[in-house]
């Protein structure tokens, strides 16, 4: 076994475990790139003050209802160690349990995890059906389709599948999510809308099971039914995984869950979950009815807000409960207003800025904007960086949104705001007053902007890139990563974004400088490369350590505790072992998807052994391309 640079692995590792409450304790371990990642079946046994002060241990952290111990780059070999000395029991579970996503937390936050898991994996395809429903819509509305049209019966079953056949759908992310039979789920969500139980809703008749009454529902496109059912599946499995004989269980689990779960769904949870989300569908009308001008203000001047912390998945729930339950959703409509209103403003930037490097996020961002909805790249590319036109933005989205909800439009199918999905909204309410909020808050974002949210552009010669006073200035983009005169290391920036001091990051241990210096960057695009030249040390599908021929140590760490995603919308184009040159790609990320599973995508690119380094600085700030200098080391 391999010796860390402060000792052997075995010995740390037995300190650590001691530390932990021993191997006893231990119900899973897993690593990430720099720390070991303990879930323990008693965090009070656990000695922190202990543990940090251990050979080998950078840092402790509690987050995710785990227990972190920062190793730094011999994570690996500790790891092994580690798993060596778990009793058998504690290192077989080691292997498949992991603390489920979203797991800890407030109420809040446990629950934008969970509506995030369960409608992300399709949300595309939903906005993809919906902007198809759109454009039936307005071939409706200009008198070239009609209902009884057989063309436009095929063309609305294609669009509409997905949400009709909703509950089967949610039953096979609701089973990963809860660790349900998925297959059992999408049994259970199959007979919800069975074409005979559909019939029995529709009908007069009474319904009865085994001579008891059953209220009869309706399930076609429905949401919380089915998460019930499957979450009470999920706990009515573990039962009889422990009751039934492993020879029978595989083939008697799937019938008795389906044989008691079913028909107890159809008398009891099914009713109950519909009375609520006619409730919370009824609470939302009245909203809008009672101050439309408010309602869509309030939701018109925060959606951005939510969308940059990822909390917009809360009322991503509410839109989908109203369309199942009304077959159309108030809320989403002030959206509109504000993806305009923050594209306006970042249009304006594009034409106001004088610099080249935020040209070229702001032209492709805008264009995003104006025919996808997606806004994530003018937010934290341009108008959050620059602060003003992000601010303008919120409050022209909330003045679009105002008249929006005056205008007394809903959307008729789910679809990402957008320009070329405002048709949606045809046939409801005053349509022309709705287009007049969203390109006004466009247009009046995109002025305010023009004139107010730049600030005086430098001249066009001027270096975008500020070096710290009493540096020599760096080299461009298309120098080398290291220099001759003196040894000095320029590492760049593997991706583009808007860059900030480590110190700011939300991770206490890239915060602390524990594990080096450098920068943080908020990544505006999904291609990461190599920011210097050298050999893979170590590499993890969020995580890419990189050693110099010179023997400085880099690490590119893509998002917050990302690690808990498992590779999931990363796609690694590298190997352990093998060469890269500056500008070769490392791996590309899924942008959108890390950020609507929930978490924050600052990526750390720090020189990890710093402490051994005569000067290791940033260079950079702002808004940045790929390739752009950001650290200067003096070896």
């Amino acid at each position: 076994m391999s010796r860390t640079r402060n000792g052997n692995p075995e010995q740390i590792a037995r300190s650590v475990l001691k530390e932990v409450g021993g191997g006893g304790n231990v119900a899973a371990v897993t690593s990430c790139f720099t720390r070991l990642r303990f879930v323990l079946r008693d965090d009070a046994k656990v000695d922190t003050p202990a543990l940090e002060k251990t050979d080998g241990v950078l840092s402790v952290v509690r987050a995710g209802g785990q227990v972190q111990v920062v190793m730094g780059n011999d994570v690996l070999a500790v790891r092994q160690a580690v798993e060596s000395l778990l009793p058998a029991p504690a290192a077989e579970e080691a292997q498949p349990t992991s603390t489920p996503e979203g797991a800890s937390g407030n109420l809040f936050d446990r629950f934008v995890a969970l509506v995030s898991s369960l409608f992300q994996p399709f949300l595309w395809v939903l906005a993809g059906t919906g902007l198809l429903k759109a454009l039936i819509i307005v071939l409706g509305v200009a008198g070239w389709l009609q209902p009884t049209d057989t063309t436009y019966i095929i063309l609305n079953a294609g669009a509409d599948s997905l949400f009709y056949f909703l509950p089967m759908f949610l039953a096979f992310t609701a089973g990963k999510r809860f660790g349900a039979n998925q297959f059992v789920s999408l049994a259970l969500a199959g007979g919800l809308v069975y074409p005979s139980i559909v019939t029995l809703a529709g009908g007069a008749d009474p319904v009865t099971f085994l001579g008891i009454p059953v209220v009869m529902a309706t399930y076609t496109s429905s949401v919380v039914p089915i998460i019930v059912i499957v979450w009470v599946q999920s706990h009515l499995e573990r039962w009889l995984k422990k009751l039934l004989p492993s020879a029978a269980g595989n083939f008697l689990s799937p019938a008795l869950v389906v044989l008691i779960l079913f028909p107890l769904s159809l008398m009891t949870i099914g009713p109950a979950t519909t009375y609520l989300s006619n409730a919370i569908a009824a609470g939302v009308s009245w909203l809008y009815t009672a101050s439309p001008a408010i309602g869509g203000f309030l939701v018109g001047a925060i959606a951005q807000v939510l969308v940059i912390f990822g909390l917009h998945w809360a009322l991503i729930a509410v839109i989908i409960n109203d369309y199942a339950t009304q077959g159309h959703s108030f809320v989403v409509i002030p959206f509109y207003a504000a993806v305009a209103a923050q594209t306006g403003a970042a249009f304006a930037v594009f034409l106001r800025t004088r610099d080249a490097k935020l040209k070229q996020v702001a032209g492709p961002a805008s264009l995003s904007g104006f025919l996808a909805g997606i806004t994530e790249p003018i937010l934290y590319g341009v108008n959050l960086p620059l602060r003003r036109p992000f601010i303008i933005g919120l409050v022209c989205g909330g003045l679009g949104g105002a008249v929006s909800g005056l205008a007394g439009v809903a959307s008729k199918a789910f679809a990402v705001p957008s320009l070329i999905t405002m048709p949606i909204a045809l046939g409801t309410g005053n349509f022309p007053l709705f287009v007049i909020g969203v390109v006004g808050a466009m247009v009046l974002a995109f002025v305010l902007t023009l004139l107010f949210g730049v600030k005086k552009a430098a001249p066009a010669n001027a270096a975008t890139t500020p070096v710290p006073a009493g540096a020599s200035p760096v080299p461009g983009p298309t120098a080398a990563a290291t220099t001759s005169a003196g040894r000095t290391t320029l590492v760049l920036a593997p991706v583009a974004g808007a860059t900030m001091p480590v110190e700011s990051m939300p991770d206490k241990v890239f915060a602390s400088g524990a594990l080096g210096r450098g920068v943080s960057i908020e990544p505006t695009e999904g291609r990461v490369v190599a920011p210097v030249a050298g050999e893979i040390k170590a590499c993890l599908p969020h995580a890419y350590g990189i050693r110099t021929d010179t023997g400085v140590e880099v690490l590119v760490h893509i998002g917050i505790d990302t690690v808990r995603l498992k590779g999931e919308h990363f796609t690694s184009a590298v190997a352990a072992g093998d060469r890269v040159a500056p500008g070769d790609l490392l791996a590309t990320v899924d942008l959108e998807a890390v950020r609507a599973a929930g978490y924050d995508l600052a990526t750390a690119v720090v020189v990890t052994n710093s402490a051994r380094l005569p000067l290791v600085e940033p260079v950079a700030a702002g808004v940045i391309s790929a390739g752009d200098p950001v650290i200067r080391i003096q070896a």
